[in-house]
């Protein structure tokens, strides 16, 4: 509810798309720069903790947005300063959720808990445009951002309300520095986890910016107004459910691989397909496609990497992981709302589905060798693949 409603709100005071790659930029560059601290810090300090306050803080941003809508008093630079402010906080929040499900489940059951994760996640994205959407047209953003931050009083509760084994003690260097630069290093030369790691960045950069140009096309392609853009954003978001569902389902790590690479092409062709649509069913069914691939290649590389790294490196891996979904998708939209303030959202959304397709054939071809090395990072964390 909160994205739909800050991307229809900066559309509704500004009228740019530019301003609109501008606004997504600033929610979630942060994480770029920061979430390899914040994975260091995950990795030395007590996450459960971490994760209560990064979530208080998220619960308070919403409700200062919502207070300036209703009375009046808000500009785009008010969207673009809490956009930006939480970005900060995701850098220290995603990292640590992220470590935090394996404390949680354990090996054992990490596959399906990623994937139920998932599930709760994107239902959440099923639903929320779709009533974010009614809001907007009948009564404005406001009560999008309200009832988002009072939605938190849920989540701490139940963060307060966990009782948690203890935690598996490990070395950690002394200086953050050492831990930061420690994390590259793995990543650089651990080879199934780099080149997944890049699928996702690529992903992430060129096709999921497509939802923070979706006004665009709802409004002046589409022709379906507020209503409309909370109709494609919850088709997107089915998907996404669908997709979640079908891993949750899975009781094995094995041909997780395939997945990621097909899953990668499929939603190549998909986003260029959607593009091209200037139907609105069609165009919601395309998104549905688009949402359920993104997340089976997301939600899949996720299980992947946590089942290949040591519990030792996990929040700092995962931290990259968190750099490459979430932080590369800022510069993506960036750069794709200045180029579609030049030729236009649908050329724009085509030609990153391009590069998705692209990628998606490389990762094809080297999968044969990276899953022999992945087997081996599998067995050295006594991980079951069947």
């Amino acid at each position: 509810m909160q994205s739909v409603a800050e991307a229809w709100l900066v559309y509704r005071l500004t009228g740019s798309a530019a301003l609109l790659g501008v606004a997504g930029f600033a929610s979630q560059i942060p994480v770029l720069f920061l979430a390899t601290f914040g994975g260091s810090v995950a990795d030395r300090f007590n996450r459960h903790r971490i994760i209560v306050i990064t979530q208080t803080t998220s619960m308070v941003l919403p409700l200062v947005l919502a207070s300036l809508v209703f009375t009046g008093r808000v500009h785009v630079w008010h969207v673009f300063a809490l956009a930006a402010t939480l970005g900060v906080v995701n850098a220290f929040d995603v990292p640590a959720r992220q470590a935090f499900v394996i404390e949680m489940v354990g090996k054992d059951d990490l596959v399906n808990a990623i994937a139920l994760n998932s599930s709760i996640v994107n239902g959440a994205r099923a639903v929320g445009p779709a009533i974010a959407g009614i809001l907007v047209a009948a009564v404005g953003e406001g009560w999008c951002f309200l009832l988002n931050g009072l939605s938190y009083i849920a989540v701490i509760a139940g963060l307060l309300m966990m009782q948690l084994p203890p935690r598996m003690q490990t070395d950690h260097p002394k200086k953050a520095l050492a831990g930061l630069t420690e994390g590259f290093r793995y990543v650089r030369n651990t080879m199934p986890v780099r080149d997944l790691l890049l699928m996702v960045g690529i992903l992430s950069f060129a096709g999921q910016p497509f939802s923070t140009l979706m006004p665009i096309f709802a409004e002046e392609i589409l022709h379906g107004g507020a209503r409309g853009l909370g109709l494609l954003m919850a088709s997107a978001g089915v998907g996404s459910l669908a997709g979640a569902l079908t891993l949750a389902s899975r009781s094995t790590i094995r041909g997780l691989g395939r997945i990621v690479a097909w899953s990668a092409l499929v939603f190549g062709i998909a986003l260029t397909a959607f593009t091209v649509s200037r139907i609105f069913w069609l165009s919601a069914a395309l998104l549905l496609v688009v949402g359920m691939t993104m997340i089976t290649q997301a939600a899949s590389t996720n299980t992947l990497i946590q089942s290949m790294v040591p519990d030792a490196m996990r929040g700092r891996v995962m931290a990259i992981y968190a750099m490459m979904f979430m932080g590369m998708m800022p510069i993506g939209s960036l750069v794709e709302g200045w180029i579609a303030e030049r030729i236009g959202a649908p050329i724009t959304v085509f030609g990153g589905g391009l590069v998705c397709i692209a990628g998606a054939i490389v990762f094809n071809v080297r999968l044969p060798k990276l899953r022999i090395m992945a087997r081996q990072l599998i067995d050295a964390q006594h991980v079951e693949a069947n």
